[in-house]
């Protein structure tokens, strides 16, 4: 087999593999789109099964519920162009369609980058797969119920002090959200990246604590980065919880470290 037909091999198989993703992803977005969740009572459980209702959908049910637990009081969330609310719903849809359908993006990419992997890089592809979606609904979890509402109620309250009326479009507001989760979502995989780059032999375990005030900055720099206001306060409560995070993983190294010394 020549060097032209090994790359065209290669990229056949990207692409299947792409296609594979998309398609998930696109069905998982599609039937959010497509269906309500229509509540049923079990005894003392709520369960919830779909119906056809492509006007009053699951992303529609999301936002809804986003606007009464997240949007502080006072604070009206509008629509300013046709289709606005269209749009914020395809984004809501396409977000549950990713996280969702994780586990096939994880198997589709390890199976792609697999003839290239040690078979000791493979095994820890597949022992973090579970641990990498659970690490980011986590971090999605803990950014939408206790980052973001005080985000938001810290911001605001400066209009409320001059005596506004804050007016949020609907797309502004999911763009922010979504910002948050994304971002909370891929920096709660900080101690996986960290235990796999140790574990595959990249770094040893000392590098860690050896750069621990390195990381530190990085940290607040990200931080800042993707804060809308330059206070330092919103700044804090993203990079403390990624500072305990680089900690937590840097201790899990080390005693890894010396139960295999």
């Amino acid at each position: 087999m020549s060097e032209l037909e090994g790359i065209n091999e290669h990229l056949e198989e990207l692409r299947k593999r792409l296609v594979r993703i998309v398609l998930v992803i696109g069905g998982i977005t599609a039937f959010i789109l497509m269906f309500h969740a229509e509540p049923v009572q079990i005894g003392q459980f709520t369960l919830y099964y779909p119906t056809p209702e492509p006007l009053h959908n699951i992303a529609a049910q999301i936002i809804n519920h986003m606007r009464v637990n997240v949007v502080p009081e006072g604070v009206q969330l509008i629509q300013t162009a046709p289709g606005q609310a269209f749009f914020a719903q395809m984004y809501v849809a396409a977000l549950v369609g990713i996280v969702t359908g994780m586990p096939i993006i994880i198997k589709e990419l390890v199976g792609f980058i697999k003839p290239a992997l040690r078979d000791s890089e493979i095994n820890i592809s597949k022992s973090i797969s579970l641990p990498a979606l659970g690490l980011f609904i986590a971090g999605c979890v803990f950014a939408y119920s206790f980052i973001i509402p005080y985000m938001l109620e810290f911001l605001y309250k400066y209009g409320e002090g001059a005596g506004l009326l804050t007016l949020l479009t609907i797309m502004d507001f999911v763009a922010f959200v979504l910002q948050f989760l994304l971002a909370f979502g891929l920096s709660f995989q900080l101690p996986l990246v960290m235990y796999a780059a140790s574990t595959s032999g990249i770094v040893d375990a000392r590098f860690w604590r050896r750069n621990i005030r390195y990381a530190a900055v990085i940290i607040v720099i990200f931080g800042a980065v993707i804060t809308p206001d330059g206070t330092g306060v919103t700044m804090m409560f993203i990079a403390a919880p990624m500072i305990a995070l680089y900690a937590t993983g840097m201790i899990i190294i080390e005693r890894r470290d010396r139960l295999n010394t």
